[in-house]
């Protein structure tokens, strides 16, 4: 994978559609995760590739996996899209016409073989920490929203997705 960002930085054009054709399911779904809505994703993986082919220049290997520098711009190019359309998370309330986010979400996304190292690792953590972190960064919460959600003092939402992450780092370095 960071072979294909390398020469997408270079200037090779078909890598992009071998990076696009390598991990366009995979990003979808993370894309899917946050908006709750397939059109929407497939926007939103649309302008993440975009971003990816203009910014791959700017990957390091050092700092990270290819993999999860991919699923951080497709995560964040879905809450723009969703900042920009002005619409709100579902609130998983079936009254509401919302539909609750099944449980399996997360093994969806983590589904390919690159992503067992992660799964193993996020199921190492206490299981506050890591509702956190998946409510965060696979269904696109916020901290506010979050703490709202399970009833609890912001700060201590914080502070569980933030040892949380420091612990995900160690286990995964």
């Amino acid at each position: 994978m960071p072979g294909l960002l390398l020469a997408l930085a270079g200037g090779q054009r078909a890598a992009l559609r071998s990076l696009y054709d390598r991990q366009s399911t995979r990003l979808f779904g993370i894309a899917n995760a946050v908006l709750r809505d397939r059109d929407a994703a497939a926007d939103a993986l649309h302008d993440a590739f975009l971003r990816i082919a203009t910014r791959a220049g700017q990957f390091d290997p050092a700092r990270g996996a290819a993999e999860a520098w991919l699923a951080a711009i497709v995560r964040h190019a879905a809450l723009d899209l969703a900042r920009k359309r002005g619409r709100e998370l579902p609130s998983d309330d079936p009254a509401l016409g919302d539909t609750p986010v099944a449980p399996e979400a997360l093994d969806r996304v983590l589904a390919n073989d690159d992503s067992r190292r992660l799964k193993d690792c996020l199921s190492t953590l206490e299981a506050n920490r890591r509702e956190g972190i998946v409510l965060a960064f696979v269904h696109g919460l916020s901290h506010a929203q979050i703490a709202a959600r399970l009833a609890l003092p912001l700060g201590t939402v914080k502070a569980w997705i933030r040892r949380g992450l420091l612990q995900l780092r160690g286990c995964l370095t």
